[in-house]
């Protein structure tokens, strides 16, 4: 059998690969995000309600995308471990991408009546369900061909992705934002939409020369009767469930990158324009700083440096609202870059290898897309919807959304806290330490004998 090292890594294509399908896949929650706080609130939805129902409506459109994803990941995590990241990849980032662009077509309420949210709801369940094996695949890609000391740093450049795709997107929509109402709802608001197309081209002559890692290579050449899935959620629930829990620390990003624009724009009368650049320049903070973090998580420990990202993230989020509903724009920026920029991306880069390390290679896809989508489903859902159903009809109440945002990163903090710290261990160790014997002797008995 041919050894992982007989076969060449290239860790550096693999991050690249990684980040550009990730900047895709972000480029459309916050397109779709900043469009649903500011324009499709108005034009997918009857204009008679309140314009925090509409707002809540939308944001129900944004949770749906996010409460299918449990179900894409039971079927693309398992084919990520059975037929490789790769395919996995390619298949996500095509699926992703045309439902963008197709949001971007979509008649509106005046055009269609309810037939426009029923369509958009459509769009969202469709893109939910190929999202879902696109992080677990890059991070299983990124993690198997890095150096087993710089894993962290590594695969962080997954989640930097979404700096980038959130940078790309927000920035992308402030010259539309700034058009005359007319403009902006009548056709302004698709061309960012339409611009994914862009990205889709770009990740596509990336990935199409990246080679699936050694490790998996080598799994692939012991044939097996326990599917991925059947032995992930036999052995690895309580896993599964750890990292679900973790994941929720999601909806706090989610809430500073929709909820807090409408929050600011609808309920407050803030200019669009200019809060739109809070985002932007968190985003750049992160997209600098996230492998400064994903480097320190190699020498200190992943489960050390998420807990301060996703604690930081919890309590920031509260004086950041506050200063909302104030209209204090120095403090908006600083507390919001600090929020998001900073603290959130400090748990973003320690969470790829922290949660990936946590299952052995064969079922490595599988257990981490479950893991993180259920999380991120219950993040998606929760944070917009919740954080705006609790701001009140007139979204004025910045408390309740701020206490939802430290309580999602305490659920985060709690679970991270039983898992056990794995920096220290080689790929090949950790295969070992992952598995108890009832496992390796369930997987042994069922190999194919030629």
């Amino acid at each position: 059998m041919t050894t992982t090292s007989a076969l060449k890594k290239t860790p550096a294509r693999a991050a690249i690969a990684s980040w550009v399908g990730t900047t895709l896949e972000y480029y459309d929650f916050a397109v779709y995000g900043t469009a649903a706080a500011l324009v499709l609130n108005q034009l997918f939805f009857p204009p008679e309600l309140p314009a925090g129902i509409r707002v809540l409506l939308s944001m129900v459109t944004l949770a749906v995308g996010y409460v299918v994803r449990p179900l894409g990941a039971f079927i693309l995590g398992p084919l990520g471990d059975r037929f490789g990241r790769k395919f996995v990849m390619m298949l996500t980032l095509f699926g992703i991408g045309v439902c963008t662009f197709v949001v971007g077509c979509l008649p509106t309420y005046d055009q269609i009546g309810v037939l426009a949210p029923i369509l958009l709801v459509v769009i969202r369940v469709l893109q939910g369900l190929s999202v879902s094996g696109e992080q677990a695949s890059a991070i299983s890609m990124s993690l198997e061909h890095a150096s087993d000391h710089r894993r962290a740093f590594t695969t962080s450049f997954v989640t930097s992705g979404s700096a980038s795709g959130g940078l790309l997107a927000t920035a992308v929509f402030i010259p539309f934002a700034a058009l005359p109402q007319e403009d902006l709802l009548s056709w302004g608001w698709r061309v960012p939409f339409w611009l994914s197309a862009v990205v889709v081209v770009v990740a596509y002559i990336i990935r199409r020369s990246l080679q699936e890692p050694p490790a998996f290579i080598e799994t692939q050449a012991i044939k097996v009767q326990l599917a991925p899935l059947k032995q992930v959620t036999r052995f690895h629930w309580v896993k599964i469930i750890r990292v679900a829990a973790c994941a929720m620390v999601a909806g706090v990003s989610y809430l500073f990158a929709t909820f807090s624009v409408a929050f600011a724009t609808t309920g407050y009368g803030l200019d669009k324009s200019t809060m739109l650049w809070v985002p932007v320049l968190a985003s750049l903070l992160a997209l600098l700083y996230t492998p400064l973090a994903g480097y320190v998580a190699d020498y200190i420990g992943r489960r050390t440096v998420f807990i301060i990202g996703a604690l930081g993230a919890g309590i920031t989020t509260l004086p950041y609202l506050w200063a909302i509903t104030q209209g204090n724009w120095p403090m908006i920026f600083v507390l919001g870059i600090l929020c998001n920029g900073f603290f959130y991306s400090t748990a973003n880069a320690a969470w790829p290898a922290f949660f990936a390390e946590m299952f052995p290679n064969r079922v490595r896809v599988s257990g981490l897309a479950v893991g993180t989508q259920i999380g991120f489903a219950l993040a998606g859902a929760i944070g917009p919807v919740a954080s705006t159903a609790l701001s009140g009809g007139d979204l004025k109440n910045w408390v309740g959304p701020g206490m939802l945002g430290i309580g999602l990163a305490l659920v985060a903090v709690i679970a991270a806290l039983t898992a056990k710290e794995t920096h220290r261990l080689t790929l090949d160790e950790l295969d070992d330490a992952q598995q108890t014997q009832k496992e390796k002797d369930a997987v042994t008995s069922s190999i194919l004998v030629p």
